[in-house]
């Protein structure tokens, strides 16, 4: 196993977590970030003040947070994923996007596109007491009561899901800081380009129209 992505993840905890199947292929696993490496990942954290994904290329941050993007999108992770989920991920592209705050609106419930394979959630919050923002996997579109499980967004949580027609998922409403890092491997390097094209002028929107302060 390479140094880096040893120093990050608890690959040990992930092996011995087994994939649950219904009502679509999902994994939970608290403590997947190592809790040394969460203090050095949430010390670099990118300064986000606005609510919405932002593709990396738009953010500052310092270098352990750079260290460990580049583990989590390197060949070990993706081998591990691929065996859990039973899923061929060779020459498929990553996406990585971060979430700094959540707005209101935010947690509608929704399957992710058809153009991602398979998503991958890391929470960053130290500490989550608020009764919204706790992801609910859903057996249907049209309940968030209707869960076979909700997480809250802790530390060193990962979430990790087959993207897939019925894969239903959202949180009831929060606002205030949510701190979340999603890895999407796509189906090819057309979905990255319009993808990272979309959340970038989205972010440059945000920016433009942020109050001041």
């Amino acid at each position: 196993m390479p140094a880096a992505v040893a120093r990050f993840f608890d690959l040990d905890a992930f092996a011995a977590t087994p994939l649950a199947r219904e009502p679509f292929p999902h994994l939970i696993v608290p403590g997947f970030l190592r809790r040394e490496a969460q203090a050095e990942i949430a010390a670099d954290f990118p300064r986000i003040t606005m609510p919405g994904s932002f593709p990396v290329s738009e953010l500052a941050f310092g270098a352990a947070f750079g260290e460990f993007l580049e583990a989590l999108q390197g060949a070990a992770l993706r081998d591990a994923f691929a065996a859990k989920f039973a899923i061929d991920l060779t020459g498929r592209p990553t996406m990585v996007t971060v979430r700094g705050r959540a707005q209101a609106k935010d947690g509608r419930i929704h399957a992710d596109s058809k153009s991602k394979l398979l998503t991958v959630l890391l929470y960053m919050n130290a500490a989550w007491e608020a009764p919204g923002g706790r992801l609910r996997l859903l057996r249907s579109p049209d309940s968030l009561a209707d869960c076979v499980a909700e997480v809250p967004p802790v530390q060193g949580t990962l979430v990790a899901f087959e993207v897939t027609p019925n894969s239903w998922h959202g949180h009831e409403p929060v606002e205030g800081e949510r701190r979340v890092i999603q890895l999407n491997w796509v189906r090819d390097a057309g979905v990255v380009r319009h993808e990272q094209a979309r959340h970038r002028f989205s972010a440059r929107l945000k920016r433009l129209f942020a109050p001041a302060h």
